[in-house]
This record gives C-alpha cells, structure tokens and sequence, in this order.
C-alpha cells in the first residue's frame, strides 16, 4: 500500500498551491490512498463543506481534522452525517453521540484501510478522553477484520506524548503520524517490532511566514505584549508544500518513509 500523506492545507491560497503540485506527485509515487489534514483549511478555522469538496475533487480520498474541528460545525454537519464522508474527528471527544465520524475503513484499489484519529489535551482547548485506551479500543473492535493497514493521525502539541503511544501501540498499527505543531520533523523511525512514526508530517503555506503569519502583524506582541493589530495571513509568493510518501507492505508492515518538502514560487 502507498501512502501520500499532507498536513495542514493553510486556507485559499495553500488549497491552490496543493493543487498545483499534487499532480506531478500521484505521477512519481502512484499512491493507493492520499491523506490530508483540514484543520485550519478555511483561513484559520476547521472544514466547511465547500472546501472539502473542492479537495475531494483533487484526488483527496481521507481527511482528517483537529483541536478546531467545532469552528464551523453549521457549514459541515451535513457533510459528515453523509455515509460517503471522507472527514473524520478525532475519536476522543467525550461526546459519543456526535455527528463526527471517529474512525473509518476507506476502500480503494483492493485495498483496505483503517484510518484513526486522536487528540491528546496538553495546550489545547478540548479536554478529552484516554488515546491510548481509546486507540486500544478500536484495534481491538476491528481483529477480526481483514485490513492491508492501520494509520494513527495523532493530534498533539507535546512529542513525549507522540512517542508514547507509537511505543504503546508497536506493533499494533503500521504508521503513527503526529499534526498540529506545523514544522516538519527529522525524526522519523522504526520501533523495534515494525511500527514506523514520524512526529510531525509539516503544513502547507506560505514559506515566509510565522506560523502563516505575516511577520510585522505579530512581531509587536512579542515585542510589547499588547495585542494591538489584527494577525494577518503572510501572503509571500514562496510557498511550502509538506508531506510525507509511506508504503506498507502486504505483511503491514511500513518499509519506507520519505519526506516531501517542496518549495516554490
């Protein structure tokens, strides 16, 4: 199974510069499943349903979400009550009955996947339950389910926890990937029985930036810490596009991982 996996498709402008790359990267690697995050996809707030469809219409077969996943539920709830969803929530919430889904199997090229999604609550507004428990829960719902795969999209500002539960879960899934700090990482790895993680897959946005930030609307907080102007997206012309190329053998385990890291103008 090969994996094209993206985080944090930053608002209108980075939707375009994705699209703009994405082709020449189905063509090199061939990907059975492309994956993204749309956490911050509408300028700095969660998915509405227009822009998930505009990414379904780019080859986008999964998305994931985050800690802003609540911003616009009017604009998505229809979205995600719909059976042929591609969104998923992380699983964690307290709130069972919501309309979000928290895991899915996707389908695609005879091949089968498990896609799940947590969230840990150091430095994020939700307060949650258990992702190691949870995440146990749920391998343990599908044993007796034929699957190629199992990925873990963890949602988390602290890379102790990250590594945690990848140790936790070896070999229990093929892949962990970390979201939401923004920097790609170097530290993808092996565990010692098979599992591949890499803590943080990198986001898709301006290059020059702060976060995509432009730099003289932030700089006086950090210089007065009064927050006196409005944050302003940086809308340089250098783009960034991140990601990473997985594959999965047919013994689910993961034997390659390759950093996409993309700059442009």
């Amino acid at each position: 199974m090969k994996l094209l996996i993206f985080w944090d498709v930053f608002g209108r402008v980075w939707r375009e510069w994705l699209k703009k790359e994405l082709p020449g990267l189905v063509k090199k690697y061939n990907p059975d499943f492309i994956i993204a995050n749309v956490d911050n996809i509408s300028s700095w707030r969660w998915a509405i349903e227009k822009h998930v469809l505009e990414l379904e219409k780019i080859w986008i077969d999964i998305m994931t979400s985050g800690d802003h996943i609540f911003d616009n539920f009017d604009k998505i709830k229809d979205y995600l009550s719909k059976k042929d969803s591609r969104l998923i929530r992380c699983a964690n919430f307290y709130e069972e009955d919501l309309v979000w889904v928290w895991y899915k199997i996707f389908e695609k090229n005879d091949k089968k996947l498990l896609i799940i999604h947590l969230q840990w609550e150091v430095f994020m507004n939700h307060k949650v339950t258990n992702p190691f428990l949870k995440a146990k829960e749920i391998i343990e719902k599908h044993k007796d389910v034929k699957l190629d795969a199992i990925i873990l999209d963890f949602h988390n500002e602290a890379s102790a926890e990250l590594y945690w539960l990848s140790h936790f879960l070896d070999w229990e899934v093929s892949f962990v990937f970390w979201t939401h700090t923004h920097i790609q990482t170097n530290d993808e790895t092996i565990l010692k029985k098979g599992t591949w993680f890499i803590s943080d897959v990198g986001m898709n946005w301006p290059y020059n930036s702060i976060i995509w930030a432009d730099y003289d609307s932030v700089i006086s907080r950090f210089l007065t810490w009064i927050w006196k102007w409005k944050i302003e997206q940086s809308l340089d012309p250098t783009y960034l596009v991140s990601g990473v190329y997985v594959e999965i053998w047919d013994n689910k385990k993961c034997e390659k991982i390759e950093k996409i890291r993309i700059i442009k103008q």
